[in-house]
C-alpha cells in the first residue's frame, strides 16, 4: 500500500512539473494579454463616457441577437411544450436590445441607477453584518461598507444635476469597468512574470 501511495504521488509531482514547464514556455501569452487588458483600462478611465455608452450598446446588440437566435431555434425544434414560452423570451430579448439601442442614454441613465441601488444595498449589509457579527478584521468590512453605501448615495445625488448636465454621472460604469480591467491587467501581468520562474522552481523541487 505505502508503495502504491509512493508510485501515485510520484507521479502527481511528474505531472505537476510537466504542466509548470509548460506554463513557463507560455508565459508571454500571459503578458500579452495583461498588457492589452491594462491598455483597455486606461483607455476606459481616460475616456468612461464612451465606455460606457459602448457598453449599452454592446448589450442591446446581444439581447437583440440572443432574442433572434432563441425564435429561431423555438421554430427549428418545432412544437413542443415550451414552444410558446420560447417564443415569448426571445420577442421580449430583441424589443429589450431595440429599446437600449434607440434609446442608449435612457438605459445608461437606468443601469446606473441600478447599479447604485445594489451600492447602498450591499454597502448597508457589509455595514450591518460587521456591526452585529464583529467577526476577525472586521473593521475592514465596515469601512468597506461605509465606502460602498456613500458611493450608491452620490451616485443618487448626482442625478439631480442630469437635466443640466446628461453626462453627470453616467460615465461611473466605465470608469468601474477601467478600474476593474486596469487591476485585472496587472494581476495578469504578475502571474505572467511568476510564472516565467516556474521552471527553475521545479527543477529546485525535483
Amino acid at each position: 500500500m505505502t508503495t502504491e501511495l509512493t508510485n501515485s504521488q510520484a507521479e502527481i509531482v511528474e505531472v505537476r512539473k510537466h504542466e509548470l514547464a509548460h506554463l513557463a514556455r507560455e508565459w508571454w501569452c500571459f503578458l500579452l494579454t495583461g498588457i492589452f487588458l491594462v491598455i483597455g483600462g486606461i483607455a476606459s478611465i481616460a475616456f468612461p463616457w464612451f465606455t460606457s455608452i459602448g457598453v449599452v450598446m454592446f448589450l442591446g446588440v446581444i439581447l437583440v441577437i440572443s432574442g433572434i437566435a432563441t425564435v429561431i431555434t423555438a421554430f427549428w425544434v418545432g412544437k413542443w411544450g415550451a414552444f410558446m414560452m420560447q417564443i415569448l423570451i426571445g420577442l421580449l430579448y430583441m424589443v429589450a436590445g431595440f429599446v437600449i439601442t434607440d434609446a442608449p442614454i435612457a438605459s445608461l441613465a437606468l443601469m446606473t441607477l441600478m447599479l447604485a441601488g445594489f451600492l447602498v444595498i450591499g454597502g448597508g449589509f457589509r455595514i450591518v453584518t460587521a456591526l452585529v457579527e464583529k467577526y476577525p478584521q472586521w473593521g475592514w468590512s465596515l469601512f468597506n461598507g461605509v465606502v460602498t453605501l456613500m458611493l450608491g448615495l452620490i451616485i443618487f445625488r448626482s442625478f439631480r444635476q442630469l437635466p443640466e448636465e446628461p453626462s453627470g454621472v453616467l460615465w461611473i460604469i466605465g470608469l468601474m469597468i477601467g478600474i476593474e480591467l486596469l487591476f485585472n491587467g496587472l494581476n495578469w501581468i504578475m502571474l505572467s512574470l511568476a510564472i516565467k520562474k516556474l521552471p527553475n522552481l521545479a527543477d529546485t523541487q525535483a
